[in-house]
């Protein structure tokens, strides 16, 4: 990774800590896992944040502070190969051993029912967890999800963005990303090369198969409240992915699509996707 990006990393998380965020190495399902844990002061179930692929903990790290502040507790993980979290001896994880983790997560570290928010594959994750492991999820968050079944055309295109090799790549996945690219991000879009080319990611990337998309009976199978937001400017899923969601998820699952989100709306907006959530979870609570 880029010095800027390991940089960035190392001051977020001194700032997480001295805003209160304990930051935390341990061994959940046989990998070493960095996670940041804060102390809430709210009556609402604790909250799971999961960051999709290439992405950190750290992105969420503008809402911890607020969400704390309605929460029990709020939780973030690096998935192993990404953030502060090592990349496993024999190679970055597939689908399949990614959710074996988090699910290892829930049960041992967090171990009560949560508000699990996931972004893009964060997202898909997490539909998977709570449609299989029901008792670990509260409610469901599902912010940008990835996981919607889709054409083989449309899936090689979206594939193939992430085939990240020149700065003129690298600044058009950045750009997808968000409402408005932060200046400093096209700035050092040279150095964000790394991170989108990460083994992680291209490991994950080279792994996915049509069959990995989330089918109608799983998304039928989630019973908890559930809450999908989707930027009206989304520009790195398709947006039949927003339709497949649509059409597939229980009635009971709320669907909204807000103006000025991006891919990730916790870095660009996180007060206003915390007032979404936290809204959503004062309806629900129980």
């Amino acid at each position: 990774m880029g010095r800027f990006l390991d940089a960035g990393n190392t001051l977020l998380r001194l700032a997480a800590e001295l805003r209160g965020a304990q930051s935390v190495e341990q061994l959940v399902g046989g990998h070493l896992l960095h996670y940041y844990r804060v102390p809430g002061s709210g009556s609402l179930p604790p909250v799971v944040l999961l960051h999709g692929l290439g992405g950190s903990a750290n992105g969420f790290a503008r809402t911890f502070s607020q969400l704390a502040k309605h929460y029990r507790a709020v939780w973030a993980p690096d998935l192993p190969g990404n953030g502060f979290s090592p990349a496993p001896a024999h190679g970055a994880l597939s689908l399949q051993e990614q959710q074996a983790v988090t699910e290892a997560f829930l049960q041992d570290v967090v171990g009560q029912p949560v508000f699990l928010v996931g972004n893009s594959l964060g997202g898909a994750l997490s539909m998977a967890i709570a449609s299989q492991k029901p008792k670990l999820v509260h409610s469901l968050g599902l912010v940008s999800p990835a996981g919607a079944r889709m054409s083989e055309a449309r899936m090689k295109a979206l594939l193939a963005l992430f085939d990240v090799k020149t700065l003129k790549d690298s600044r058009e996945m950045t750009r997808r990303l968000f409402h408005r690219a932060p200046p400093l991000f096209l700035l050092f879009a040279g150095e964000l090369r790394s991170l989108y080319g990460s083994d992680a990611v291209r490991s994950t990337v080279a792994s996915i198969r049509p069959e990995d998309a989330l089918a109608p009976e799983v998304l039928a199978n989630l019973s908890m409240p559930t809450l999908l937001l989707w930027g009206k400017s989304e520009k790195l899923l398709p947006y039949e992915s927003i339709d497949y969601y649509r059409a597939h998820l229980p009635k009971h699952a709320e669907v909204h699509e807000v103006d000025r989100f991006g891919h990730v709306p916790q870095m660009e907006h996180p007060k206003a996707l915390v007032r979404r959530l936290v809204d959503f979870s004062l309806r629900h609570a129980r």
